[in-house]
């Protein structure tokens, strides 16, 4: 397990953006989908739990809850395991543990039982596949990192659109029980998943190599100095808003249309249509936050997402019939789609690659307080005041709030950083240094060239004195120093060398 640390220094090594890359992408596709989907998914097994313990239905929503708090409340345990082992052996062990929640869970006698198997062991493991899973991503992929995000979180809506018939086929067919079993052995696929984070190869030398070896062992398990970053600060806290609302519509839409006088089916296929826009609408936001202009705004662009999300809820909550639901559903699937490929995107380009492993677990720890208490209050609303139509003002205001948050707070507090003096200083010393050596390297070669010229006419007059000058005449130096040495009159000037030439 230990060599399969080398993905920890990936951040030295340049992002193939592509390659094996598109194979970790098929991995993030199908961890995001079972982690986003499966929770949704189990609640088709309600019914029969109900009538096998004798509950009632908040007993057995417990589980959806739990699970979805295991994902993101168990943030930076993911980090730390992240940070000592490797995401490769990291995520195979998680794919075991969601794989066997799901096998125990079949042979429960009590609920209580199904909370530990399914909701905390299989909460666990696919939380230990989705944190490591998008870390590789974003360590495979740079320059399209954008619509690699899209393209990967575009498995929720595809799983959930599938999981969900095959959960009731099974359920019809074989029982809750057999069920659960069946999706236990279907988890396993997150092992294969594991096994395609293939770590980056470090192209350094031995030697340097080992001098990172001995970095690794000091380095931090859980980096809190993320938190010194003020666009990490705003961003962890506009998220968390964001989640008080987010979730909510999803969940009581179709009793909303089921309120109105709709039939069951008709009211489930509201969230066919949601899912349905939310497949496209990852992978296309995904395409316009990687433009050359949009990518260094992609903060504002998630601004945007939520603010469009907020104004959605805000003017569904005055829907009256069922076409005015399939209106907002259409609009909130756009959104919602714009969100989801985007917060993970947002937050690798806040706080790098290097910190990203354990600024995601913080940001879900956050996350999973929100999740706990989003949904729950909104259902004491619509307890209290019997209407559908106050949860999604409340839900709507909740991530206009969060938009505005991120977005003052990012155009008022985050500023381009100057230069620093020491850095520009080094580049005008480097780049003087490199005019001067230029320079010098001319002036050496003009000064060989003269060389050369002067050595050729000295050797020419040499060869012409040979031929002219009789051997008789010689000249005398000493009376050449002499008359040097003499104090001339004014306007006569001493002859020198220079001007002899």
């Amino acid at each position: 397990m230990g060599g399969a640390v080398v993905d920890d220094e990936a951040p030295s090594v340049k992002a193939p953006d592509g390659g094996w890359g598109w194979a970790v992408l098929a991995g993030c596709f199908v961890i995001t989908g079972f982690s986003y989907a499966f929770p949704k998914a189990v609640s088709v097994f309600f019914k029969e739990l109900i009538r096998e313990f004798g509950i009632g239905y908040s007993d057995t929503a417990w589980i959806s809850s739990i699970l979805l708090a295991m994902l993101y409340g168990t943030g930076p345990l993911c980090s730390v395991m992240v940070n000592r082992f490797g995401c490769r052996p990291v995520m195979m062990v998680g794919g075991l543990f969601a794989s066997l929640g799901m096998i125990l869970a079949s042979f429960s006698t009590s609920i209580i039982h199904i909370y530990l198997s399914t909701g905390v062991i299989t909460g666990l493991g696919l939380a230990l596949n989705f944190q490591p899973s998008l870390i590789m991503l974003n360590r495979y992929f740079n320059l399209k990192r954008p619509l690699a995000n899209g393209l990967s979180a575009a498995g929720s809506p595809v799983f959930l659109c599938g999981l969900s018939p095959l959960g009731q086929f099974l359920q019809n067919y074989y029982g809750w029980r057999g069920g659960f079993l069946i999706l236990g052995g279907l988890l396993l696929n997150c092992c294969v998943c594991g096994a395609l984070m293939k770590p980056l190869q470090n192209p350094k030398p031995v030697e340097q190599q080992h001098d990172l070896g001995d970095k690794k062992k000091k380095k931090k398990l859980l980096d809190f100095s993320v938190f010194k970053d003020r666009g990490f600060v705003i961003y962890t806290v506009a998220a968390s808003i964001m989640v008080l609302g987010l979730f909510v519509p999803p969940v009581f839409v179709v009793s909303y249309a089921k309120e109105l006088g709709n039939e069951d089916t008709k009211s489930a296929l509201l969230l066919t249509i949601l899912g349905f826009i939310d497949i496209f609408a990852r992978p296309t936001c995904g395409v316009i936050a990687g433009l050359k202009w949009v990518r260094p705004r992609c903060v504002y662009l998630f601004s945007f997402a939520m603010l469009f999300n907020g104004t959605a809820d805000l003017v569904g909550s005055q829907s009256n019939d069922y076409v005015s639901l399939v209106i907002f559903c259409i609009f909130f699937g756009v959104s919602y789609g714009m969100v989801g490929a985007l917060q993970f995107e947002v937050l690798m380009a806040i706080v790098g690659t290097e910190k990203f492993s354990s600024a995601i677990g913080l940001v879900l720890l956050a996350e999973a307080i929100a999740v706990l208490v989003g949904p729950p209050s909104a259902g004491r609303l619509l307890d209290a005041t019997k209407s559908y139509m106050y949860i999604f003002l409340l839900a709507g205001s909740e991530v206009l709030l969060s938009g505005v948050v991120l977005a003052t707070c990012n155009f008022l507090f985050i500023k381009r950083k100057p230069r620093e003096p020491a850095v520009y200083l080094s580049e005008t010393v480097t780049l003087a240094d490199d005019k001067t050596n230029q320079h010098t390297s001319r002036a050496e070669g003009q000064q060989t060239t003269e060389k050369k010229m002067q050595k050729k006419v000295i050797d020419e007059n040499k060869n012409n004195d040979n031929d002219v000058r009789p051997k008789s005449v010689a000249v005398d130096s000493q009376e050449v120093e002499r008359f040097l040495k003499e104090p001339q009159t004014n306007g006569d000037k001493a002859a020198c060398p220079e001007t002899c030439l």
